[in-house]
C-alpha cells in the first residue's frame, strides 16, 4: 500500500510559491515562507520524492520559434485495444505535444504545434492519418491561448 502523502498549509504555500516560478531561489521561498531554507530544500525534496513535484520546467514561446499554428485534434481508433500501437506511432511526431486517452466521441486528443497551416496539413496527411488503427480525425485551430496555469495548490 502507497504511503499517503500528507499536505499541510506550508507544503500549499511552498507548491503555490515555486509553481509560479520554478526558477525561485529556495532562501527566497524559505524567507516568504518564515522557515529555514533548509526546511524549504526538505519539503521539496520529500515532494519530488512523493511524486508531487515531477519536475520543473521552462516555457517556451513557440511562435518566437516560429511554431505560429497551434491546434487540437481529436482521434477516432478503428478499435479501441489499438491505443497502445497508435499512441507509439504519434510519440514519433515531434509536433505532438500533448496526447490524452479520452471518453467521448474521441478516441485520442492531441495539441499540435506547426510552422503554419500548409505545415499543419502536412502533419495530418503525411504522418498521422497515416497510422494504422486511425478511422479519422478532427482538427481545431486555435485562435489564441486565454489561460494556462497550474490546478491551484
Amino acid at each position: 500500500m502507497e504511503d499517503s502523502l500528507q499536505i499541510d498549509s506550508l507544503d500549499r504555500k511552498i507548491l503555490s510559491i515555486i509553481t509560479k516560478n520554478a526558477r525561485v531561489p529556495y532562501l527566497e521561498v524559505a524567507r516568504e515562507c518564515n522557515v529555514s531554507g533548509a526546511a524549504i530544500h526538505q519539503r521539496i525534496n520529500r515532494l519530488f520524492q512523493k511524486g508531487v513535484l515531477t519536475g520543473s520546467e521552462f516555457k517556451i514561446d513557440t511562435k518566437k520559434l516560429g511554431y505560429k499554428t497551434c491546434a487540437y485534434i481529436g482521434i477516432f481508433l478503428d478499435h479501441a485495444s489499438l491505443h497502445d500501437k497508435v499512441i507509439e506511432q504519434i510519440r514519433k511526431i515531434p509536433e505532438i505535444t500533448q496526447s490524452h486517452y479520452t471518453t467521448g466521441i474521441y478516441s485520442i486528443f492531441i495539441k499540435v504545434f506547426a510552422r503554419d497551416n500548409d505545415h499543419l496539413k502536412t502533419i495530418l496527411s503525411d504522418y498521422l492519418q497515416k497510422i494504422n488503427g486511425i478511422s479519422r480525425t478532427e482538427t481545431f485551430i486555435s485562435l489564441e491561448e486565454n489561460i494556462n496555469r497550474p490546478v491551484p495548490v
